[in-house]
């Protein structure tokens, strides 16, 4: 993935899909979950047309 949009894709609200394909919360609220409640981390590690690891 690009780094503009790995640069949002923890944004509330934040989807690559389609109109009414989905909600942008997935990631939003697992790095809430995580880092907030946890006191975790949550890195991404992308490499285009690779793949991406969280």
């Amino acid at each position: 993935m690009s780094e503009a949009l790995q640069s949002k894709i923890f944004e509330h609200l934040f989807t690559t899909k389609d109109v009414g394909k989905g909600t942008g919360l997935g990631l939003a609220i697992a790095r809430q979950i995580i880092l907030e409640k946890h006191s975790g981390s949550l890195e991404v590690h992308s490499t285009l047309g690779q793949g991406t690891e969280f």
